[in-house]
């Protein structure tokens, strides 16, 4: 009997030798499996279609462009930090009109085609804008605002094309909802962390102008994936019922947003968005150029995002594992107060108290930089999950697109606020005074938000908030001959806004 049981020791012992061994290996192998079974079940070119626009268009060349573009105002065209934050607004502007890409895609093919000619339109308008872009030097400002506009809404078209393919493989294949959605939210976390990461050494190294010739890359994988993606065409094409479409779905969402239940927590959100005043232009000039400041490298500033933006990730998290089934109304009170406390974060930093801790500079603003994306995350998060219940059936994706850019003309009122404020402080590329200021009328007004909570409905995530005979009324379907209903379904895991 002893002899047996020092020869199963060894044995057990190697089995448990191994099991790390197989943990490791399945953290590696069940990834890839998913990612394998998803590209049998939805069909591969889908799959590539979602990693390109998410990965690579948003995430990556996003974080690109974002940084990029900040130097190419403050090094190329040398405008003032409050200009630059109007033009920053102006380039948002074609995500506000969403919905009408997502009424084009839905209603109006082209060659038989719904989704594959938007595709090759969006990626060929990115790449001329983006050449424009990095090939002349001395373009000139209302040239290069027009050329930073058309690359962005190149993405945008491209994105709402996108998400109305995934609407469109989660009625075919329901089981899969979630895992669409997954993989969507992966490619993009990724490509941003990766894209923030490279962002500052690549405009080091090549230039702003050198950056936006990169960009010209991800254009043109979104053409390929127009060329790509499979799908069916569309025989019988009835252009005549393009406009009745229009016309409906544009009366359904009329009807809609003049319920109260609709209309106040729509007003909530816009004025909470736009009274938190965006002055990062000019906190990002402050950065770089200000002697009494940080003067951070181009390599610091793309680290600095690409740490933040892990903030962002665990806001997500916080919510979805603690916050998700806290009442709209009581949930909002306490991320709005947390967010307008934490932007006192910054009034330590420019008035160098960090110093006097001996906080270092670099640290220090990863810390606020991390806590701001994780706030805004936190507040931006209910109002995502309020605006799908505010969704009437029938147009859900439509008008979850138009909420989406009711909160995005918010941040062009913001953007524009926020460049209104550092112009009357006199705040410029060289003189930083008043910045202090700029960052305390910015913390008082993310306060007053506060007392609009009753436009906010007390409901919880699980109830039901438009009434039964208002959905009914607003029920429209738009008819596209092969593929009836299909809408878009618009950013619900795209929480930064855009």
């Amino acid at each position: 009997m002893q002899e047996e049981e020092n020869q199963e020791d060894p044995c057990g012992e190697s089995v448990e030798e191994n099991e790390p061994r197989k943990g490791v290996c399945d953290c590696f192998c069940i990834p890839v499996q998913w990612f394998s079974m998803l590209c049998r079940e939805m069909h591969w070119s889908f799959v590539f279609g979602v990693v390109v626009i998410y990965g690579i268009s948003q995430g990556l060349g996003g974080a690109l462009a974002e940084v990029g573009t900040k130097y190419y105002m403050k090094d190329v065209q040398k405008v003032q930090p409050s200009e630059a934050q109007v033009y920053k607004g102006i380039t948002s502007i074609p995500w506000i009109v969403k919905p009408l890409w997502g009424l084009l895609t839905d209603v109006l093919p082209f060659f038989g085609y719904r989704r594959r000619p938007y595709f090759i339109f969006a990626g060929i308008l990115g790449v001329i804008a983006m050449l424009l872009l990095s090939l002349h030097k001395n373009l000139h400002l209302v040239l290069a605002l027009l050329s930073l506009t058309a690359g962005s809404a190149g993405v945008a078209i491209a994105d709402v094309t996108i998400d109305a393919c995934v609407a469109q493989n989660s009625i075919s294949h329901p089981s899969l909802a979630a895992d669409m959605q997954s993989l969507c939210a992966f490619s993009s976390s990724v490509g941003s962390l990766f894209g923030f990461f490279i962002s500052g050494i690549f405009v080091h190294l090549m230039g702003p102008m050198g950056v936006f010739g990169l960009m010209t890359i991800p254009a043109g994988l979104v053409i390929l994936v127009g060329f790509l993606l499979y799908e069916p065409r569309m025989h019988h094409t009835s252009y005549t019922q393009v406009k009745q479409n229009f016309v409906d779905a544009g009366k359904a969402m009329w009807t809609t947003l003049k319920s109260e239940d609709v209309w106040k927590p729509c007003l909530y959100m816009y004025l909470s968005i736009t009274l938190s005043l965006d002055i990062r232009e000019g906190m990002f000039y402050w950065y770089t150029d200000s002697k009494g400041g940080p003067s951070f490298s181009q390599e610091s500033v793309g680290f600095i995002f690409s740490i933040s933006s892990v903030g962002a990730l665990l806001g997500a998290i916080l919510y979805q594992y603690a916050l998700k089934e806290y009442a709209f109304r009581n949930l909002l009170f306490w991320t709005q107060l947390i967010y307008a406390l934490s932007g006192m974060l910054d009034l330590v930093l420019v008035l160098r108290w960090n110093l006097k801790f001996g906080i270092a500079d670099y640290f220090f603003v990863v810390i606020v930089e991390s806590i701001a994306q994780m706030t805004n995350r936190l507040k931006w998060m209910p109002m995502l999950v309020l605006s799908s219940k505010l969704c009437p059936s029938g147009i859900e994706g439509t008008f979850f697109a138009l909420l989406m850019s009711i909160d995005n003309v918010g941040l062009l009122s913001a953007s524009w606020g926020g460049g209104f404020v550092l112009h009357i402080l006199r705040i410029t590329r060289t003189r930083f005074d008043n910045i202090w200021l700029a960052i305390l009328i910015r913390n008082i007004l993310r306060i007053t938000p506060l007392w609009l909570l009753f436009l906010v409905p007390r409901a919880d995530p699980n109830s039901s908030i438009i009434p039964t005979s208002e959905i009914m009324d607003s029920k429209v379907a738009i008819d596209t001959q092969d593929t009836k209903n299909v809408e878009l379904m618009s950013l619900v895991h795209s929480v930064d806004g855009k």
